[in-house]
């Protein structure tokens, strides 16, 4: 299970970078499009592996509650990390302009910090539930102690999630404060 979900990662950015050549070096916009679009497509096919694996018999493993970890941060993450390299390959294959980035202390930067882990809820929501749908699938039961949460292998997970969302909360919003005003900036 773990090599597949090394492969998926492997191919969202195998598909990716071919949906950015066919659009931008091989100027083909529809076909780019295409595979852009069909990046999703991936994570939908690690999550039907890792349902046909538990639906099979497998055991319950950590590797099935990290590919729960990986669609959620992938549905979460990849709209906005495949706007962000498209800009890139627009400034550097088609001579669009460079991608702005929001000014250090600057509101934007606030409301991109905010927006950022936003996305990392929206990763712990989904992991969550496709987390409670695999339990399903396989016949996992949910824990009835602190003590059976913390060893299994599925709900120990979520546990780590809300480490890592509340690290990633207070090394990115939590102290940025409000942020310089815009006009303040230009001066």
């Amino acid at each position: 299970m773990v090599t597949a979900i090394f492969a998926a990662e492997i191919a969202f950015w195998a598909v990716l970078a071919a949906g950015l050549a066919a659009r931008y070096p091989a100027r083909q916009d529809r076909l780019g499009t295409l595979l852009l679009r069909a990046v999703p497509l991936v994570d939908l096919a690690l999550v039907v592996l890792v349902a046909a694996d538990l639906a099979g018999g497998a055991e319950p493993s950590r590797a099935h509650a990290f590919a729960a970890v990986y669609l959620g941060f992938t549905v979460a993450f990849g709209r906005a990390t495949i706007a962000w390299a498209d800009a890139w390959f627009h400034h550097r294959f088609a001579g669009g302009p460079r991608p702005a980035t929001p000014a250090k202390g600057s509101r934007a930067e606030v409301v991109a910090l905010w927006r950022e882990w936003l996305r990392v809820l929206l990763a712990d929501v989904i992991a969550g539930v496709v987390l409670l749908a695999l339990a399903a699938v396989g016949g996992v039961a949910l824990p009835r102690s602190l003590d059976e949460l913390a060893r299994h292998p599925y709900w120990s997970v979520p546990a780590l999630l809300g480490i890592v969302t509340a690290v990633w909360f207070l090394a990115g919003p939590a102290f940025a404060g409000t942020g310089r005003p815009e006009a303040a900036e230009r001066r």
